[in-house]
């Protein structure tokens, strides 16, 4: 199976207008800004295209891994070594009958958001309970990411 990089992009890209809306004070932002320590000084010194273009590529790292777990095939793709040129014909045929099964938005969000519940969620629960963060902090960072994976898994499995 080829990689669609430019559906890991926009995939990755997606975290940044999730952001935007998810801390907005509007929705979310307040609660966090509160329950993380921040402050308005603290967000004036940051050197925000930077924390943008490395929150960008960490996103893009996370959609790599979201591409195997939304993406069936690729399971039959590692099976075969991960090079389906010296797969068997059973192979090709099994992605003959197969290869487009499961490949859309609907299972996309299904899977980012088991992954979110399973996978995001324990990690900044883990952290927030060492940082001493309250449970607010803890459900408004991980509802962040489960959203997150919930649209990065929709676009990676419809496009990719």
């Amino acid at each position: 199976m080829e990689i669609n990089f430019i559906a890991l992009v926009v995939a990755a890209a997606s975290t940044l207008v999730i952001g935007f809306i998810w801390y907005n004070p509007k929705v979310f932002g307040t609660i966090w800004m509160q329950e993380s320590g921040m402050t308005e000084e603290k967000m004036k010194g940051a050197n925000m295209p930077l924390i943008f273009i490395l929150s960008v590529f960490y996103a893009f790292l996370i959609a790599m891994v979201l591409q195997m777990l939304t993406i069936h095939q690729w399971g039959a793709v590692s099976m075969v070594g991960g090079d389906p040129a010296i797969a068997k014909p059973s192979y090709e045929a099994f992605m003959a009958d197969y290869g487009t099964t499961y490949r859309t938005f609907k299972h996309g969000v299904f899977h980012g958001t088991i992954t979110g519940i399973f996978m995001a969620l324990p990690i900044v629960g883990t952290n927030a309970l060492y940082e001493r963060k309250s449970w607010k902090y803890t459900l408004v960072t991980a509802g962040y990411w489960i959203v997150s994976f919930m649209l990065m898994g929709g676009i990676i499995c419809a496009w990719a």
